[in-house]
């Protein structure tokens, strides 16, 4: 049977896991006046998604979600975590994942952003900023 909240190649929470609990994580954060991190990781050609899923799992808490998107980027969503731990994070993702080309962008609630929408395309385009760069790395919306 086909699980309809994750990915099957790599056993992550799928995108419609992310797109349903993002407006749900960022109304707790504003409830409970604590911040929310999320990451969107892109990967170079040939990287395993078990492999990028192992990474994901070894840095990341307990706590913290790890998803697939249908376009295979990755997204995580980091609780109670301001930009300098989120970046710190994803920076340990991407040294997981060795030699293969890795990038991610971060933005961060309300650092960044008070809004789903306006959250999710500073992540977007922090990650546009590390995809530029000459090596791999991870870019912040607020930088």
């Amino acid at each position: 049977m086909v699980d309809p909240v994750r990915d099957a190649e790599s056993g992550l929470l799928n995108e419609h896991y992310f797109d349903a609990a993002l407006p749900n994580r960022v109304a707790t954060a504003r409830r409970v006046l604590r911040p929310l991190a999320i990451g969107v990781i892109a990967v170079g050609e040939g990287a395993p998604p078990a492999t990028v899923a192992s990474a994901l799992t070894t840095a990341l808490r307990e706590s913290d979600t790890a998803c697939r998107l249908h376009d295979g980027r990755y997204a995580v969503l980091l609780e109670d975590t301001p930009e300098d731990g989120a970046r710190h994070t994803l920076e340990r993702v991407v040294a997981l994942l060795g030699d293969g080309p890795a990038w991610a962008g971060v933005a961060c609630y309300p650092a960044h952003a008070l809004d789903v929408a306006e959250l999710r395309a500073l992540a977007d385009a922090a990650l546009d900023r590390a995809r530029t760069s000459a090596s791999p790395t991870v870019a912040t919306a607020g930088v």
